[in-house]
């Protein structure tokens, strides 16, 4: 056998790429050293993960890079291996991969910020600093540029209006954004404010916007208001790190589909970014990646792969209004088409399945383009489960759906069991509810426009329970076909087969 000899230079350099491999701002914490290294800190940030873990995996790079950053502000960042640490885990009541806690001082809470880099460093930052800030001149012009956003009070003193209803503000928003206080008459001069004055301080569109109503009534909603159209960029990119605000907003959201590869990307933001900028109040756009996300392109009912593509969405209804992807996306047809959306003058699309030529089992399958004429049916009650193909819940509760329809089958006259896929039809406009989980189950009785949730347990015992409480139809039979047995269940042979309860 030939031996290899690694010269000096390759051996230092194999030792300082494997140092290199190693070496990282995130601390391991294991059982041994957890409360240790835990208790006494005045915060960090523990990540609780399997190897195994995709999410996990994904999260790595930024939870790293988030840790070089804050070592720097001697904020700590560690993890816990829980395939090797499975009693520190449990001990923890660590229930699912990745879970993330801010630990103050061993008092854990949940960690609910972004799960990218620059999103761990900023909801840290807050985390370390008070509700709001003292400023003087020594730390204005650092604080302003602390994060994204900053809001800052400028008052004549602590206690004069609007500090104490701002003071409420960062308390129950210091989380969302950075908060400051000055009553320093430097910074105030500095700054060219005549107090009392709120400002904004952002790293996106206008830099400094003032608070421009009446301030010394200004309330902690008024503030709230203001803030919340304020932090939301004129367009910027969406993904699940800032979904939720757009979410939590009262506006509908314009989509830009783009994709990301594309040289003249920028170019077609620019050009939508005047329309942004005119609808602001009515509307929030944004621009999304459309390879990442075609599935979501095509729940907004854009069918085609054709990019850019452009749509608004209804976010309170689930309504879609998507422009024709035979038109090209320009700035003028992105401003017509929004300009008729908040006129009132489109009309959503609904997708639907094909409605089924025939109905071949005892469950009614329901599509979108019937769901008026069958389930606002005011002879019939209806009890419909909306559920998704690859869940794993509305699969294991079929046998139980179909032996419920069963047991009505003599009176689908009176009493309608129906399913329906809820990812590939739409609700229309008149539906008072959206779906936001499967399978999710609503009863509609007859003569009624009303729907009541089923909320129970998903037994065969349960379901019956419930429609034999709510059906205002009789459920017995008015006529037994001929040659048709009447079938009659009890709880006994329905627990005879075994089903799945969640």
């Amino acid at each position: 056998m030939r031996l290899s000899i690694l010269s000096p230079a390759l051996a230092v350099a194999f030792a300082t790429y494997v140092a290199a491999q190693d070496a990282s701002d995130v601390l391991t914490l294991t059982a041994s050293d957890f409360s240790a290294k835990v208790d006494n800190e005045p915060l960090i940030l523990v990540e609780f993960f399997a190897p195994w873990c995709g999410h996990c995996k994904a999260l790595a790079p930024h939870y790293e890079e988030a840790a070089t950053a804050l070592k720097e502000k001697d904020i700590k960042i560690a993890k816990v291996d829980c395939v090797d640490q499975a009693d520190l885990c449990q001990a923890n009541g660590i229930q699912g991969y990745p879970t993330l806690r801010v630990y103050k001082n061993g008092t854990p809470s949940d960690y609910q910020g972004p799960r990218k880099a620059d999103g761990i460093i900023s909801y840290m930052v807050k985390q370390s600093l008070p509700a709001v800030t003292e400023l003087t001149l020594s730390n204005i012009d650092e604080f302003k540029k602390a994060d994204k956003f900053v809001a800052v009070a400028y008052v004549s003193s602590a206690t004069d209006a609007p500090a104490p209803a701002f003071s409420q503000l960062a308390e129950a928003h210091r989380d969302d954004f950075l908060f400051g206080l000055s009553t320093d008459q430097d910074v105030i001069a500095a700054e060219g404010v005549t107090p009392p004055a709120v400002i904004v301080y952002r790293s996106f569109d206008e830099p400094r916007v003032t608070y421009p109503y009446p301030i010394v009534d200004a309330q902690v909603q008024d503030f709230e208001e203001w803030m919340g159209d304020l932090s939301i960029p004129v367009i910027d990119e969406v993904s699940s790190d800032n979904y939720a605000i757009y979410a939590s907003s009262s506006k509908p959201l314009a989509y830009l589909f783009l994709d990301p590869t594309a040289a003249n990307k920028e170019e077609i933001i620019a050009s939508v970014r005047p329309v942004a900028e005119e609808f602001k109040s009515k509307v929030n756009f944004v621009w999304i990646d459309a390879i990442k996300f075609g599935d979501h392109a095509k729940a907004l009912n854009l069918q085609e792969p054709k990019w850019p593509s452009f749509v608004i969405q209804d976010l309170e209804k689930q309504l879609k209004y998507p422009l024709d992807q035979s038109k090209d996306v320009s700035s003028e047809s992105v401003k017509d088409w929004t300009k008729q959306y908040v006129s009132g003058e489109l009309k959503p699309e609904l997708k639907s399945q094909p409605v089924p030529e025939s109905q071949d089992e005892s469950v009614y399958n329901l599509v979108g383009k019937e769901f008026e004429d069958v389930v606002f049916d005011d002879s019939k009650d209806v009890f419909v489960e909306f559920y998704a193909s690859w869940c794993g819940h509305c699969k294991r509760l079929k046998p139980t759906w179909d032996l419920l329809a069963d047991k009505y089958i003599n009176v689908k006259d009176q009493l309608v069991v129906a399913k329906m896929e809820a990812t590939e039809n739409d609700l229309p406009p008149s539906v008072p509810f959206r779906v936001a989980g499967f399978p999710t189950l609503k009863f509609k009785p007859a003569g009624s426009r009303d729907f009541l949730d089923y909320e129970g347990d998903r037994s065969f015992e349960s379901l019956v329970a419930f429609v034999e409480e709510h059906a205002k139809n009789s459920l017995e039979p008015s006529v037994v076909l001929e040659g048709q047995a009447q079938t009659h269940f009890s709880a006994g042979n329905a627990s005879a087969e075994k089903h799945d309860e969640l």
